[in-house]
């Protein structure tokens, strides 16, 4: 079915600042006339019409949604949505969606799997062991010594990783994973890495199975405090491009992992057609594959895709109707920075319901703000629904400026309880892994 020449009404599923981004880039296509997406929040219902009651990762309600609206096109955003079937269900009943199958998304879902297909088809990686029993993982970790690298096999939000400089550390972490139920079942198995030596970029990458298109590469930054102190977090900011990514790096990434990647998932019969997140090391020996998500990167995104001048709902029509080869990738030549304002507390407790202020003074600021966790309120006000709040963005012509920028405008918002780390972007020199 080839929808790339009609205009449609468009579903995005999921809820997040990372949804806000895509619901924003593809608002701007002549493409689209109607805009929907499931559940939203109160920035994505200024440009959408939101479903709140709709779950994300309820598949069968995201389905009769899209019938009922006789949506056109879906783009399926989110981890657990993309793991739970959500295309291979809009596609049985003939909705075309932007995003891989369910048995292409294992990428994301297990890492146990992803490690393994790396293996098999020699994509450089680190190091692993996998476990699915407490004490052989332990005694794993007491004969490599630390630092290692823990992290959950399943899904976590982000969260499911803990790069070990202690064995204790280690230790304690797979025991939150395993005896406590940290994560539930993403936790029962558990991937133990060496730990690589070098600085992290962040690759998103559009195919259709046949074709690839690396979009600007991005560094988030993980942990919630400055200095990279703290625990993970799903990510407290980024910025794009990254300084680090050399022509040399970029082109050793294409040849060395991209391509063998999209032809391992196509000769195990799982092709992938959506964006891959690569998330890399760049190390003396080039760079290695620490991870794959299956969707584009939150706070990433909110990074990436105001760099990109194409019509980004073009590019996912090309990537679903295996016509990817026929496009090119507009882009700016500008770089940007995106600073998450998060709830103070978070990722671990939190509260909310805190009334925001100065969104609005940002616009003389020409900041983009993203609304990850608010909801709007009767009197057209904003108020804290989540962990992460918003992600402010700002582009200029070179990175210093786009961070001073986004700054500027964090500083105009407030709210009881706002954190946001001080220090995007501006540790790039260092090469300590753990400060990105």
């Amino acid at each position: 079915m080839n929808v790339g020449l009609k205009i449609m009404t468009v579903l995005v599923v999921g809820g997040g600042g990372r949804e806000h981004a895509v619901c924003a880039a593809i608002k701007k296509s002549p493409k689209c006339t109607r805009l929907l997406c499931a559940p939203g929040n109160g920035g994505i219902a200024k440009i959408a019409e939101c479903f709140p009651t709709v779950s994300a990762t309820d598949v069968d309600a995201v389905v009769e949604l899209a019938k009922r609206e006789n949506v056109d096109y879906v783009a399926v955003t989110t981890d657990e949505a993309l793991a739970a079937g959500t295309v291979d269900a809009l596609e049985v009943v003939g909705i075309p969606a932007f995003g891989p199958r369910k048995n292409a998304a294992i990428i994301e879902s297990s890492k146990a799997f992803s490690k393994a297909l790396m293996k098999k088809y020699n994509i450089p990686t680190a190091k692993y062991e996998i476990f699915d029993e407490r004490s052989a993982a332990v005694e794993y970790v007491k004969s490599q010594g630390a630092p290692i690298v823990v992290k959950a096999d399943g899904l976590a939000l982000g969260k499911g990783v803990v790069v070990a400089q202690t064995v204790d550390e280690a230790i304690e972490f797979i025991d939150e994973l395993m005896l406590n139920g940290k994560f539930g079942a993403s936790g029962a198995k558990v991937v133990i890495e060496e730990y690589l030596t070098g600085r992290e970029v962040t690759a998103l990458v559009l195919t259709d199975g046949k074709t690839l298109m690396p979009l600007p590469s991005s560094m988030d930054h993980k942990r919630v405090y400055d200095n990279d102190e703290g625990p993970n977090t799903g990510g407290m900011g980024a910025i794009s491009p990254s300084p680090l990514y050399s022509r040399e790096f970029a082109d050793a990434s294409f040849q060395r992992i991209f391509i063998p990647t999209m032809n391992a998932l196509n000769a195990e019969s799982r092709t992938f057609k959506g964006v891959i997140y690569f998330e890399l090391m760049l190390t003396t020996d080039g760079p290695k594959v620490i991870e794959y998500n299956a969707r584009f990167g939150d706070p990433e995104t909110q990074a990436v895709l105001p760099l990109i001048k194409s019509d980004m709902l073009e590019l996912m029509l090309s990537v679903t109707e295996e016509r990817l080869s026929e496009m090119s990738l507009e882009l700016t030549r500008e770089a940007s920075c995106c600073v998450v304002v998060a709830s103070g507390g978070y990722p671990v407790k939190y509260d909310t319901g805190k009334k925001i202020s100065g969104i609005d003074d940002t616009e003389a600021l020409d900041a983009i703000v993203y609304h990850a966790g608010t909801k709007l309120i009767a009197d057209g006000e904003y108020v804290t629904s989540g962990g992460r709040v918003l992600g402010v963005t700002c582009t200029a012509a070179d990175l210093p400026t786009a961070i001073q920028r986004a700054y500027s405008a964090v500083e105009k918002i407030s709210f009881d309880g706002m954190h946001y780390r001080k220090d995007i972007g501006r540790r790039i020199g260092s090469d300590d892994r753990r400060a990105i």
